[in-house]
This record gives structure tokens, C-alpha cells and sequence, in this order.
């Protein structure tokens, strides 16, 4: 069993980070945040999936200005992004925000940073040191390692926080490859006590992001870092909340939601067992109930996959075996086997 680093714990508004509680799925709009009801229904929808914190970008005073109205529509704690302008930071801890992530790649002055983190104390609000390896500040160690970059640029803040008697801190090192991501969380994991946020960033579309974001952040959570995940997708972020807990689920780190077992399908399925894995996942995703489901096409992994499950079907042509807990409970019908595996579950 992996043992997780400790950290030292933090709260984003009701939200627990750190100190050896659960990880936390968070994710990011992909809206105008001054468009409060897109932003809000956006929202929405990733509270549906799970999603336990979201982030919106805050790029000028308006957007800022929104968050009071974004806040009195949702359920979870909001975190505004901001990068280049320190006074947007005031402007959103002004209107209420849970928490506050910077750049030190553009934000970096020690006294507007001293300002930035001042309005954060008073409110007692916690400030994410949020590094990108394609946004570092210039620095005479230019000639470096990325990740070692990276971790020097982190850790000038924190102790820069840390001199002004700030200590609601957490930090992350996202890099597009998922190496210099990896060797920039180990290094800075032993140098700190704070949270850790992991991300691939710019990881790619659904597609191909998924994978670098789940060999990257399972990695180093495997290891025992990490508090709290962001899978960044170019695509629906309800997209990221999912994949990132299948990333948990895949280590035994999130109960949330079912598991979904399904065969790849061969030439021995006799049924639309692509189609019906889809169709399952589709009705699966809102669920929070952590069971077992199997959809499996042919006689030699079904039965037992089926078994194995809290609930299965084992598929043969034009008829399918429903499962409970290891009993066998009918045999339905090709046309019925959606709504006979749906009742089961809910039967649960």
C-alpha cells in the first residue's frame, strides 16, 4: 500500500486539502467568466460529475466583479486564475473567492506580492504558487533543468509567503511533458511542507491528454504525492472531473462512482457489446454509488467477470445473463439489456 506524503493541511473553503485527507478532483470553466450564467451552468454540470473545486480565469476587473453573482449560484468553493496584474488578485479576494492561484512566471514583484498575500491573510484565504514550465520568470539559472527551474521559482515564493507569516500555501509544477513533471513534484515535495496540486498542463484533447494526464498524476500519486488533481483537457471539463477519478478509482484512492468492466469485444460477440459499454458508461457517470459493473460479450470472460461484479451482464447472441453479487438473477432480452442492468444498479 503507497504511503502518501504528509502535508500540511489547508482549506478552500469547505474543502479540506492536505494533511492525509481524501484527494481532491478539481477542474477549470471553460467559459467568459463576466458571462455569470454560462459560467454558472458550467459549473453546474461539473458539480453533477463530482467536481469538488473549480477555478475561473479572472483576466480584467469585470470578470472579478462577476464572482459574487457566480458564487450565489453554486455549491463549491471557486478559485480565480490570475496572471500579469496583482490588482486582480485584490479585486477577486474583494468579492470573495475561496482561494487565489498566481504565477510566478508574472507575477513576481515582492511588494505586489506582499500586497496580494496581506488581502489573503485578512480574509484568510489561501494562495496557490501555480508554476508552468513554459511560463518561468528569467532568472540567472536559466541554463538549468526545466523541473529544477521550476522547483527554484516555487520555492522563491514560498519562502517569499513565508517571511510575511503566510502559510496558507500550495503549490504546483505542471509541465506539458510528463518527466519534467514528475521530477519537478519529487524534488519540491522534499523541500516543503505545504499541498500539492498535480496537473499535466496543456496535455492535449480527450484523446491524448488522458493518457499523459494519467501516467503523469498516477505516477506521482502512486509514489504518495499529491493532494489534489486537475486533468487539463481541451474539451468539456466535465471531461476532467471523470478522467480524474478514474485516475483515483485505478488506485484504490477515490470511491466514488462505479467501476466499469467491460471486454474489448472479438470476434466471438455475438451482441453490440461496443455499443452497450457505452450506452452503460454513459448512465454510469452521475452515479456516486462505489460499485463494480460488468458488460462482457462472449462465454470465456463473461460469466465470471459477470460473477465478480456487484452487477454484470455476460452477452450471447440475442440474450444476456444479468449477475447480482454472484448470483446469476435472469435472462433478459438483446433489446432489454440496458434497462435490466440500469434496474439492478439502482436496485443496489
Amino acid at each position: 500500500m503507497m504511503r502518501r506524503r504528509a502535508s500540511r493541511p489547508i482549506k478552500i473553503g469547505d474543502v479540506t486539502i492536505g494533511g492525509g485527507t481524501p484527494i481532491v478532483v478539481q477542474s477549470m470553466t471553460k467559459t467568459d467568466t463576466r458571462d455569470v450564467r454560462a459560467t454558472t451552468d458550467q459549473i453546474r454540470g461539473l458539480e453533477e460529475c463530482g467536481c469538488q473545486i473549480v477555478r475561473v480565469a479572472v483576466p480584467d476587473r469585470e470578470a472579478a466583479d462577476a464572482i459574487p453573482d457566480i458564487k450565489r449560484s453554486i455549491s463549491i468553493p471557486i478559485i480565480a486564475d490570475i496572471h500579469f496584474d496583482p490588482r486582480l488578485a485584490i479585486f477577486a479576494l474583494k468579492a470573495g473567492v475561496h482561494g487565489i492561484r498566481i504565477n510566478p512566471g508574472n507575477i513576481n514583484d515582492p511588494h505586489q506580492i506582499a500586497q496580494i498575500v496581506l488581502a489573503a491573510k485578512e480574509r484568510e484565504v489561501p494562495i496557490r504558487i501555480g508554476v508552468n514550465s513554459g511560463s518561468l520568470p528569467a532568472t540567472e539559472g536559466s541554463q538549468k533543468p526545466v523541473a529544477e527551474r521550476m522547483v527554484d521559482a516555487a520555492m522563491e515564493q514560498v519562502e517569499m509567503f513565508e517571511s510575511l507569516d503566510f502559510e496558507l500555501i500550495k503549490v504546483s509544477l505542471k509541465a506539458f511533458d510528463v518527466p519534467t513533471t514528475i521530477e519537478a513534484n519529487k524534488a519540491i515535495a522534499q523541500k516543503m511542507p505545504y499541498p500539492l496540486h498535480l496537473g499535466i498542463t496543456e496535455a492535449g484533447t480527450p484523446k491524448t491528454g488522458v493518457i499523459r494526464s494519467a501516467v503523469g498524476i498516477g505516477a506521482l500519486l502512486y509514489m504518495g504525492i499529491g493532494d489534489t488533481i486537475r486533468v487539463s483537457l481541451t474539451g468539456d471539463p466535465r471531461e476532467e472531473v471523470i478522467a480524474g477519478y478514474e485516475i483515483l478509482k485505478s488506485l484504490d484512492l477515490s470511491q466514488r462512482g462505479p467501476i466499469l468492466i467491460s471486454c474489448p469485444s472479438c470476434g466471438r460477440a455475438e451482441v453490440d457489446i461496443i455499443g452497450l459499454a457505452n450506452a452503460v458508461e454513459e448512465r454510469l457517470v452521475k452515479l456516486e454509488k462505489p460499485i463494480k459493473v460488468a458488460v462482457m460479450g462472449c462465454v470465456v470472460n463473461g460469466p465470471g467477470e459477470a460473477r465478480d461484479a456487484d452487477v454484470g451482464i455476460a452477452c450471447g447472441k440475442g440474450r444476456g445473463v444479468i449477475f447480482r453479487k454472484g448470483k446469476q438473477v435472469r435472462t433478459v432480452e438483446e433489446k432489454d439489456f440496458i434497462q435490466a442492468l440500469m434496474a439492478e444498479i439502482e436496485a443496489l
